[in-house]
């Protein structure tokens, strides 16, 4: 662990290699797991703002989900999430013809209906960031439906934090990642 600036930082995401292979998981990361994609207390205006814009691009399943739930959800922890579908898929899911992931909020910012990529959780994964009061926790999330990934990462030699770069620099600034890459060539 390191710190930069108020984050604590694991040295994993600079010592582990990730690239996401969609091929292989088919974006297991948005059908799997007990919960939602977590949110930031921000992100809940702009998904309320921003749905009806996202809504044509989403899946019935999806949407009578929303339509039930809210855009968001509170978790029996009192943590933010996306709502699911009947406990499983993020609301915001799609699916390709070959049975691929991929996001609705992401699809309409690619068509250009919207600014917003996608919640920054997702956008960072496989980072995951704990705020605490006085400072934020970067970690590296390991979960075996990213074994392929991780292969994948060690075949290219991309370390974890060039893999989510454009998310670390939307989450901290390009100063920070500029401190970040620093570290990791002080390490190497």
């Amino acid at each position: 662990m390191f710190q930069l600036g108020k984050t604590i930082v694991s040295e994993d995401i600079i010592q582990k290699d990730f690239v996401c292979n969609l091929g292989a998981c088919k974006g297991e990361c948005c059908v799997s797991g007990a919960a939602g994609a977590p949110l930031a207390k921000d992100e809940v205006a702009i998904l309320k703002q921003i749905y009806p814009k996202v809504k044509p691009f989403l899946r019935p399943e999806g949407i009578a989900a929303i339509d039930l739930q809210g855009t968001h959800v509170l978790s029996a922890t009192k943590e933010l999430e996306t709502p699911l579908v009947n406990q499983k898929e993020c609301a915001y899911v799609t699916f390709s013809e070959n049975g691929t992931a991929g996001c609705g909020i992401e699809d309409a910012y690619n068509a250009g209906a919207i600014d917003f990529k996608k919640p920054i959780s997702c956008h960072l994964y496989p980072v995951r960031v704990q705020d605490y009061s006085e400072f934020s926790a970067v970690n590296y999330h390991k979960w075996p439906i990213c074994d392929d990934a991780c292969t994948l990462g060690n075949q290219l030699k991309v370390p974890v934090y060039k893999f989510v770069k454009q998310a670390l620099v939307r989450k901290f600034g390009p100063n920070w990642y500029a401190e970040l890459e620093k570290v990791a060539a002080s390490l190497s």
